[in-house]
């Protein structure tokens, strides 16, 4: 059934290909008419089957790797409308873990097809996620404050800045890694839920109550427990601070900031469960994964566990919060600390002991202290 305002061929062509690409409702109104008919309507069963298992594949392996040969098996159809079902019912789920990730196994799919596409498709692909991406023979050029946007989350090396080729303000990347970063764009894109009205999220949640009560059995939101046991969250330097909010809001953190939380939480006295509790909130979260890397860091040594890295290893990774951190809400946490400019402060811990007010606080007159560096 035609709708008013459908968009042209090729533009049908490549939002089957992209189904989140702004402008697919239209396809999606032509497909299906109402939100009801997509709920409802007998003849997009196999539509709301797919979009279901898109979700559970999401949840089965967060890495996105899963895949679902029922969906490559299907009409292009069929394959656009769950996605549009999966969105739909996502946006209806009761917190954004499920949201945060499916948008991680989504943006591995798309970007699947990306490295396969020619470079004039990943540019127009790119233009119209809002970020401006322009060919130029097999390379892609990539303004640096787009790279820097979509570039940062990323945990591998050879993805900063300082490795890049650049030039008059611009990046140039060969196709599979401006794929890459698109990938990013991509996730952002989609971990947001899709802005429904009350009515609305009342009706899918009568329709498919079974199926998001799996989905928030299966993926719970973050779960703190570090009002538990003998840690003062309250005295954790702003390094360890913003690297909480960065999980708790589902962005994504390198690896180093996530060895750096999982080392100082446990010589503060966190156990794993803690620890892996204050992970649950990454988009790619895997409860076997991180476990098993939490175990790793926590019973190094004998049991000792990894020292966290010192100040001058976090500034390296661009954990440090020297100079505050501008997008924190509490306006304590946007300005500089005092307590991070003090000579004799070198380490996160020297920062939680002086804070805590556990054993004797440091000082920095104290003989040899300030070139070593501990409390």
């Amino acid at each position: 059934m035609a709708v008013p305002g459908a968009p042209p061929l090729a533009d049908r062509v490549r939002f089957g290909e992209f189904p989140f690409l702004p402008g697919a409702e239209a396809v999606a109104g032509e497909l299906a008419g109402s939100l009801r008919e997509l709920l409802e309507d007998p003849a997009l069963g196999r539509a709301r089957e797919l979009g279901r298992a898109r979700i559970r594949a999401a949840l089965d392996d967060p890495s996105g790797g899963a895949e679902i040969a029922e969906l490559d098996a299907a009409e292009p159809e069929v394959r656009f409308l769950s996605f549009q079902y999966a969105r739909v019912l996502l946006a209806a789920a009761t917190h954004r873990a499920p949201v945060r990730r499916w948008a991680v196994a989504e943006a591995k799919r798309a970007h699947a097809r990306l490295r396969l596409a020619p470079e004039a498709e990943l540019a127009e692909v790119a233009r119209r996620l809002g970020f401006a991406f322009r060919e130029e023979g097999a390379e892609l050029i990539v303004p640096v404050f787009d790279y820097l946007r979509l570039a940062t989350p990323i945990r591998e090396a050879e993805f900063r800045l300082v490795r890049q080729p650049v030039g008059k303000g611009e990046v140039r990347l060969p196709s599979d890694r401006a794929s890459r970063i698109l990938q990013e764009g991509i996730r952002r894109q989609l971990s947001e839920p899709l802005p429904l009205g009350e009515e609305a999220v009342r009706a899918i949640r009568a329709r498919e109550g079974e199926f998001l009560a799996e989905v928030a059995e299966r993926a719970p939101p973050p779960a703190s427990r570090l009002a538990e046991g003998p840690l003062v969250a309250a005295a954790f330097p702003p390094c360890i601070r913003r690297m909480r909010r960065a999980l708790d809001a589902g962005e994504n953190l390198s690896h180093s900031g996530r060895f750096a939380l999982a080392a100082f939480l446990h010589k503060v006295g966190a156990n794993t469960d803690t620890i892996v509790d204050s992970i649950r909130g990454a988009p790619d979260f895997d409860e076997g994964v991180t476990r098993y890397q939490v175990e790793h860091i926590t019973t190094h040594g004998g049991g000792e566990g990894y020292e966290p890295p010192e100040c001058a290893t976090l500034r390296t990774h661009g954990l440090c919060v020297w100079d505050g951190d501008p997008a924190a809400t509490k306006v304590e946490d946007r300005l500089p600390d005092p307590l991070c400019h003090e000579p004799w402060l070198r380490h996160p811990l020297q920062y939680y002991r002086r804070r805590s007010s556990r054993g004797e606080p440091p000082r920095p007159d104290r003989p040899g202290e300030g070139r070593r560096g501990t409390p």
